[in-house]
């Protein structure tokens, strides 16, 4: 089984989207300026954040990629083979979900449960914030009418400034400017 296996099956699970019609499923979104991606972003009332680990795969990046999916992604599903699974539960944090992906015959794959996802405690401002372009953080503080003396400031400056919002307000931004980007603003998804 491949990663892109395991990644097809994912995109046509229908509990990614959680009954919202206005998902938003985002390959390969990166975190904190890039230093990571997230194999799948879905995007509706929450960023839920899926990594894919096949038996093919070490998971030797995935100290530094629990890091940096804590700082941002309100939950995080890593989904697994069986080879992973023993390991994966003394290295992950209680809050993340674990599925396992099992080879159902004729080249099919079921997706279990293992253990449910439950909310980010600690979702970092600063971080989430970076995940708007310039343009769009601006945009935003605009809007909440937090753009004085700020609008020729590098984009650091303004994603601090929106880390001072409520935490609740700035996922509400963060998500809805997601889903209103256009199509072409991520590359192809890999191939199959």
């Amino acid at each position: 089984m491949r990663d892109v296996d395991i990644r097809r099956k994912l995109q046509v699970d229908k509990r990614l989207h959680f009954g919202d019609p206005n998902t938003r499923i985002i390959q390969e979104l990166g975190l904190c300026q890039g230093i990571a991606r997230v194999d799948i972003a879905v995007v509706n009332g929450n960023i839920h954040g899926y990594e894919i680990k096949s038996d093919r795969d070490t998971l030797a990046r995935l100290p530094g990629q629990i890091d940096i999916y804590n700082r941002v992604l309100d939950f995080v599903t890593v989904v697994i083979e069986r080879a992973h699974a023993d390991r994966i539960k003394t290295i992950v944090p209680p809050w993340w979900g674990i599925w396992t992906a099992i080879e159902n015959g004729q080249e099919d794959l079921r997706l279990n449960i293992l253990r449910t996802h439950r909310p980010n405690p600690a979702v970092s401002p600063f971080a989430l914030a970076q995940l708007l372009w310039r343009e769009e953080a601006l945009e935003a503080l605009n809007h909440c009418g937090l753009a004085n003396g700020v609008r020729s400031k590098p984009r650091q400056e303004l994603w601090r400034r929106l880390a001072s919002l409520p935490l609740e307000d700035l996922g509400n931004i963060v998500r809805d400017r997601l889903k209103r980007r256009g199509a072409n603003w991520r590359p192809a998804p890999p191939p199959s």
